[in-house]
Parts: structure tokens; C-alpha cells; sequence
């Protein structure tokens, strides 16, 4: 994948009542190449100072494992933290089947959009 069409990895945050949440947004596909890009988003999204972090994958095309590592070492950094990292769909179906075979999927929780996931209640995100 060329620079061109990394994807684009976008933060910004919800703040409605008590809910203070960043979303990272990412659109394209997500490879080894383009990985790093939101591995430091997460990164990023993890040192911020919201309550959690959603990961927006309904606009991402394609993944390889690439993305499994960096979701998985941000949960175990958000963890670490207190604060819960829910991954957003609707996604892609090459992107479920790859939570599924791989059986990372339980390790995540994980949301039908970003709406549900950030009022995903607070318990439910604890895993």
C-alpha cells in the first residue's frame, strides 16, 4: 500500500453528560504498512484524558492480522489504564471473519457503530 492510500486515521472526542469519549476513526485498509499509523492514534487516544476510547472500524475496506496486534496491545494499554476500548462496526466482513477465526473477537468488546459504543454502558466494556 502506497502512502496515498493509507488509511486516515482521525481522533476526536464525545462529550454528552458524563460520556467523554475518544473516537479514532480509521478509513482504508490497514496493513503492516499503514498499522504503525494507528497503533500511534491508539497510542494517542490512550494518554488523552477521556473516560474511553472507541475504535471506528466501519469505513475500513480491508485488515490482515496487522490490526489484531495493535488492537490488542492498545486494549492491553487502555486496560492498564482503567479505561475500556470498544471496537465500532458495522464491520467489513472480511474484518469479522478475521475477529472470528482468529478467535481475538473475545477479547474485544465490540459494537454494531460507534453510537452503541459509546453509550455502550460502563460495566459491559469491563472485560
Amino acid at each position: 500500500m502506497s502512502d496515498d492510500e493509507s488509511p486516515a486515521v482521525v481522533q476526536h472526542r464525545v462529550r454528552e453528560g458524563e460520556r467523554d469519549v475518544t473516537v479514532v476513526s480509521v478509513h482504508g485498509d490497514v496493513d503492516v504498512d499503514s498499522a504503525p499509523r494507528l497503533a500511534e492514534a491508539l497510542h494517542a487516544a490512550e494518554r488523552a484524558s477521556s473516560a474511553r476510547t472507541v475504535v471506528d472500524l466501519s469505513a475500513t475496506g480491508f485488515a490482515d492480522s496487522a490490526i489484531l496486534h495493535v488492537l490488542l496491545e492498545a486494549q492491553q494499554a487502555h486496560l492498564a489504564r482503567g479505561r475500556p476500548l470498544v471496537v465500532a462496526g458495522p464491520l467489513n466482513e472480511s474484518i469479522e471473519r478475521l475477529f472470528e477465526v482468529t478467535g481475538t473477537a473475545r477479547f474485544f468488546v465490540l459494537a454494531p457503530d460507534v453510537r452503541s459504543a459509546v453509550e455502550t454502558p460502563w460495566a459491559v466494556t469491563e472485560r
